[in-house]
């Protein structure tokens, strides 16, 4: 079954220290186009949604009354 949203977690924000904490949990936007560059279209500490590479990140299983409660956070 494919998830409407997943979650990772940052493990490299070389560069990009202001739009990605480290072992923080991000959201990620399901899109074919970056993922088909080995990238992941992830919502930074903007709030805007950018491609970043899928290596800098660990894709992590939440439980769904927590993954409901960090969709409602703006």
């Amino acid at each position: 079954m494919k998830k409407d949203h997943h979650f990772v977690v940052c493990i490299e924000n070389s560069g990009y220290e202001a739009s990605l904490e480290m072992f923080k949990i991000y959201r990620v936007i399901p899109d074919a186009q970056p993922e088909s560059h080995e990238y992941l279209r992830v919502v930074d500490e903007d709030g805007e949604d950018y491609w970043y590479p899928k290596s800098w990140f660990h894709a992590i299983e939440l439980p769904r009354s927590v993954e409901q409660a960090l969709l409602a956070v703006k």
